[in-house]
């Protein structure tokens, strides 16, 4: 895999604000986005073993590692070059401590903040 691979959920007006600034700061094209609306039935089944894809952001890393929340938010800033020392200071344990809760909070809150596409909205913007 040459890039790591980021699945968001596009009908999420969040989600799309985030993926259209990161992707502004990802100079060395490190990072493919992927709508988990487009995911295949068979791969939303292996994954429902890790994440709901709907529920929050992961990552498929170049590695084959797959991130969830607050892990992904973290190494999208570490292949960013205007960022990596954000992500190097979300790191320390104590940190996760509260970045976990804080990414969870905001994203079980998103769709009633920013509001929800429908999937012909979403998919007609790709």
């Amino acid at each position: 895999m040459d890039t790591h691979i980021v699945f968001y959920d596009a009908q999420c007006p969040l989600c799309r604000t985030v993926k259209t600034v990161v992707t502004a700061f990802d100079w060395r094209n490190e990072l493919s986005w992927f709508p988990v609306q487009y995911v295949s039935e068979k791969t939303r089944e292996k994954a429902s073993k890790i994440v709901n894809m709907y529920d929050e952001i992961y990552v498929l890393t170049k590695e084959e590692e797959v991130l969830i929340g607050f892990q992904s938010i973290r190494k999208i800033l570490s292949v960013l070059p205007a960022f990596f020392w954000l992500a190097w200071l979300m790191k320390p344990q104590f940190v996760e401590w509260i970045g976990e809760p804080t990414y969870q909070f905001i994203s079980s809150r998103r769709h009633d903040w920013f509001g929800r596409l429908s999937y012909e909205e979403a998919m007609g913007f790709e």
